[in-house]
Formats: C-alpha cells, structure tokens, sequence
C-alpha cells in the first residue's frame, strides 16, 4: 500500500493504492504534468474523424461506405472497442432520422404532398407571387415528415414548380424569365428556409441536437427547434418570396391559368384516397404529440415509430417499401457512424481541450464580437463543401464549443449555428441536394444563382440571428 498525490481542480489530494507503485504512478504522474491534456487514444480517434470528414467532402466513395470503413478501421486499429464503435447505432437520434424518411416515404407514395400543393394552388395561385408564396407554404406544411429535404423539394415540388412553368410558356432560355427563373429560385430558397425550421426537416438536423448535448451539455427538443424557428423563419418565408419578385422579378405577373391547371390535375388525382387519409392523420397526430412532448413525456423518436407502425398496421406502408427506402438506411449507416466518432472524441476529451485552448487565443475579446465572426466564418465556409451534413460534421461541435467558452450562451450558440447550417445551402448551386436539380433546369445561370443566393444569405443571417436573438430571449433560452 503506498500513497498517489493527484491534482484535481488546483488542489493536490492523497489517494491510497494497492496497485504496485511502479505501473500505477507512471501513468498518474504523466495525468498530472499534463492537466487537460487529451488522451493518446483521442489523437488517433481525430485522425479518423478528420479522415472521414475529408472522404464527405471529397467522396472517393459514397459516404456510406466511407463511414462504413471509417469504423471498421477504428475497431481495427483498436482506436476504440468494437462495441465503442457501433454505439452511434444505438442512439435514438438515429432511429428518429429513419422513422422521418419513412414518413417521407407515405407522403411520396400516396401522393398526400403533390395533393396538398395543388389544393393551395388552386386556392390562392392566380399572381406570381402568390404562386411563390404557395409554394413556400406546401413546402412548410410537408417539410416536418420529410428529413430529406431534396425528396420534399426535388421529388415533390421540383415537377409541380416545371409545369407550372411549361404552362406559361416559360422554358430554359430566352423564356426562362417569364415565370420560371422566379419560381425555380422561390422555392429553392423556401426549401432553404424550411430545412431549418424543425429538427426533422433536414437529416443533419437531429445530429445537430446531439452534438449540442454532447458538446454544450444542453438538450434541443424537437418543439424547442420548432418554437425557437417559429418566428424568424415565418418572417423570412415572407420577405425572401417578396424580395426576389422585387430583385428578380417574372415577366408574367397574373396566373390565373394556374388554378385551372391545379384544378385538372387534382381531378386526375380523384378523391383523397384511404392512404393519404390515415397518413395525414398520422402527419397530425406525430406534430401533435411532438409539440407536447413536454406534457405527455413522450420520446420523440418514439412517436414517429408509433406512425410509421400504424402506416404498416394499416399497410399504407409495406415491409418492402421500408426495405426500398435506401435514403433511410443510407443516412443511419453514415450518421450512426459519425455520433459513435464524436461522441467518443468528446468523451476522450479532445473536444473540451480544444475549446479551452482556442478560447484562450481570443480572451478578452467581448462574445458578441467572437461569436460573430464565428458566425459570419460558419455560414460562409459553405463556400466550400457540397454537403449540408459534412459541414455539420466538420465544423459544429468546433464552433460551438469555441462561441462558448468565449462567453457566448450556449443556446444562443447552438441555436443559432443550427440555423445557419441550413440556411448556408442558399449559396450555391452544389450546396445541397436539391440545388443541382433547380440549377439543372437551366433556368437560372451561375452568376445569377450564386449573386441571388449571397444577398438571401445576408437576409435570413439578419433575420435569424437578429430578429431571432430577441425571440429566443423572450423565449428565456438565454
């Protein structure tokens, strides 16, 4: 029995220890010289994560597989136990991310999404900007079922939004300004804007709340997202329709061939048949259930299983439409990979050694100027990647660990980061999935799309962060 002198929060304190002295006392007195320091393990452990990152982004291989071997490799290596690996597939989050495509899945099957766009569009579709504003709307009111946010905009909305445009004689080319330049940017921008008001509008979304629980130690419920979006992204649905039929504004300004066009297609369509029923009542029932989750303790991951359970029980959904939706067990493969990696480098204490270490590189700079231009860095590094979720995966946990310990509240912090992460996909023409299709009509030239998308930038940066700011302080977030 001898006695070990440990440092522990300035202090040195005596511990006995039964071990012998030479194999315990090496590696404390190491722990000691080096307060905060993180583990061996967790630099190996980054250097696959950053590895992996670099395969997002580049893509020598689908993410999927990239994450696939990214854990294999770690497991290995011995970086991390087998069972340590795996462990982001036990998250709830995850399975969360699952049930929303699935729920995506019986609004494309039943056609419930094509339905409720052309009933607003035979209702109040007879100007062009009454148009973009419909389409805004369709897109806000399916946007919460539907985690893949190019399935809601490029598999929905993208063919109602092209005939609308053949309808008025708009094509790419010399017609292109005519309606259709205008309502493929609309809703491109919408879609933008909607990807950030709930937790299951964007499939980085869900990793976001559990990055921020990991790295601020704070939890992100799926009404505290909608509640906190509510009123900047309302706003922000009526300014930036209204700001591009001012900028960027159609040739044609009277629709009222619209509605005769919804109008003919929902006879096509018939009456609402027994499976858009039961999944506009599971639709319901879920955004019912998540919105008062505070009062009925119920998890939201397993709400959207209980819908997902009765759109089977009900067979709206069968077992082999589940097997087919490959976007579902595409996004658990990569995703569950991801939260195992970061949830470990945050537990082997790479991820609070660096914030402290950045933090003190920017000490006595007030956190309102930090935060900023953390901010203004985050939304506009987009620049660069090609994928919401690669810069979620890259950048989140950083950035907010450093807006924090630099003195920035954290729900301010995290709020406003996962807002941006969505609202940076205005930028370009390859920022998300659904901008290669709208840029790919050929209605809308590079130069054109990437001025527009920097301006709306600015715009919902201003609306978001500023207007947004007051809310969640009347919200008492911070």
């Amino acid at each position: 029995m001898h006695y070990i002198h440990i440092l522990l929060g300035g202090s040195i304190h005596e511990q006995s220890c039964s071990r012998p002295y030479r194999s315990c006392c090496r590696r404390r007195t190491l722990a000691v010289a080096r307060p905060g320091r993180p583990q061996p393990q967790a630099w190996h452990l980054l250097a696959i994560f950053v590895a992996t990152i670099l395969g997002f982004i580049l893509q020598p291989l689908p993410i999927g597989s990239v994450a696939f071997i990214s854990i294999t490799f770690t497991a290995l290596a011995g970086v991390l136990k087998p069972a340590e690996a795996l462990s982001g597939f036990s998250n709830t989050t995850i399975w969360l991310i699952v049930a929303a495509f699935l729920f995506a899945k019986g609004f494309i099957k039943t056609g419930l999404g094509r339905r409720i766009a052309y009933m607003l569009i035979r209702a109040i579709g007879d100007s062009t900007l009454k148009l973009g504003y419909t389409l805004a709307l369709s897109d806000l009111i399916i946007s919460p079922a539907t985690p893949s946010n190019t399935a809601r905009a490029g598999g929905i909305l993208f063919p109602i939004v092209r005939s609308l445009s053949t309808a008025f004689g708009s094509e790419p080319g010399p017609t292109a300004r005519k309606v259709g330049a205008f309502l493929m940017q609309t809703e491109y921008q919408a879609n933008t804007i909607t990807s950030a008001m709930f937790m299951t509008s964007m499939a980085g979304n869900p990793l976001i709340a559990l990055l921020a629980a990991k790295t601020l130690n704070i939890q992100i419920s799926w009404g505290l997202w909608a509640l906190a979006a509510a009123v900047p992204g309302l706003i922000s649905l009526l300014v930036v329709p209204y700001f591009l039929y001012k900028f960027y504004p159609p040739e044609i300004t009277k629709t009222p061939e619209a509605k005769t066009l919804a109008a003919e297609e929902l006879a096509k369509m018939g009456p609402m048949s027994w499976g858009e029923k039961i999944v506009a009542l599971v639709f319901v029932g879920a955004l019912a259930l998540w919105s008062t989750s505070q009062y009925t303790k119920l998890d939201a991951t397993v709400v959207a299983m209980l819908g997902v359970a009765v759109m089977m029980i009900t067979k709206v959904l069968e077992w082999k439409d589940i097997l087919d939706e490959k976007g579902a067990w595409d996004t658990m493969v990569w995703m569950g990979s991801l939260i195992g990696l970061a949830d470990y480098l945050s537990k082997l204490g790479f991820i609070p050694w660096f914030a402290k270490t950045v933090s003190a590189g920017i000490a006595g700079i007030p956190w309102i100027q930090a935060f900023f231009v953390l901010l203004v860095v985050y939304m506009y590094a987009h620049y660069g990647f090609a994928s919401l979720v690669a810069h979620i995966t890259a950048m989140y946990a950083a950035f907010a660990s450093v807006a924090v310990a630099a003195g920035a509240p954290a729900y301010l912090v995290a709020l406003a980061l996962a807002f941006m992460s969505n609202l940076c996909m205005s930028l370009t023409h390859y920022a998300a999935g659904p901008a290669p299709i709208y840029f790919g009509a050929g209605y809308i030239d590079q130069g054109t799309w990437w001025k527009l998308g920097f301006i709306i930038s600015v715009i919902n940066m201003v609306i978001w962060v500023g207007i947004g700011a007051i809310w969640w302080k009347v919200l008492g977030l911070w």
